[in-house]
């Protein structure tokens, strides 16, 4: 059987790309990876992960690419995403979040050890920052 070596992406659909990625890049801070355009914009998200933004409707025709095509795909409702934090940074986030007046809804401590906050983003996606100790496998 083949494997699965992870998740390279993960897509939110966003009302408004400007304000999204002002949200990610400023308060997250996260970089981008290639120009974005007016249909989405690429993030590094660590570990080999790319965060997509992709704005609500503009995928819903095929792209043709000299490469070849990708199929058309949207999204609605609010949407969940975490990201892996080392445990010393938890506290740096929370600090981060705050001075950007973004509020914690959650806070969860998990039976293998790991913690978790919770906050939305601009769209009202659900992100969460997990340290270690959340499942088997991280």
């Amino acid at each position: 059987m083949p494997s699965l070596r992870g998740i390279l992406e993960t897509s939110l659909y966003v009302e408004d790309l400007a304000r999204s990625a002002a949200f990610w890049e400023g308060v997250i801070g996260l970089n981008r990876l290639v120009p974005a355009d007016n249909r989405f914009v690429a993030y590094d998200a660590g570990d080999h992960s790319v965060l997509l933004l992709f704005a609500k409707g503009a995928t819903l025709e095929t792209v043709h690419m000299p490469g070849g095509t990708i199929p058309p795909h949207d999204g609605a409702g609010r949407l969940h995403v975490a990201f892996a934090v080392g445990e010393a940074e938890l506290a740096d986030w929370e600090a981060r979040l705050a001075r950007a007046g973004v509020e914690i809804e959650g806070r969860a401590t998990w039976p293998r050890g790991g913690r978790s906050i919770y906050f939305r983003d601009p769209d009202g996606h659900l992100v969460e920052l997990a340290t270690p100790g959340l499942w088997p496998t991280y």
